[in-house]
């Protein structure tokens, strides 16, 4: 079981991405070397389109999202994390 949460742009906050960017980006990095998030990554634009993040435990995701600088600083509005029950397949 995983659970995901999806980053939507905020028309009053995306603009300032690439200054929150460094902050966010070292936030991932940390919180990864503790295992907790398994992926993260945007939708195509995602100025418009937004981005999901993976979690390990609905505990890590709600961790990560309360400090996380993009949505703590208002570049993105975060989803609530919800439970996800993917079907893995092995391409051999």
């Amino acid at each position: 079981m995983f659970y995901v949460s999806f980053y939507t742009p905020n028309p009053g906050g995306f603009d300032r991405a690439g200054e929150v960017y460094p902050r966010h980006h070292a936030y991932v990095d940390e919180f990864a070397l503790g295992g907790g998030i398994w992926m993260i990554g945007t939708f195509g634009d995602p100025a418009t389109e937004g981005a999901m993040c993976v979690f390990r435990s609905r505990e890590a995701g709600e961790r990560f999202m309360s400090g996380d600088p993009f949505v703590t600083e208002g570049v993105v509005v975060a989803s609530a994390v919800r439970e996800w029950d993917p079907l893995v397949y092995d391409a051999t």
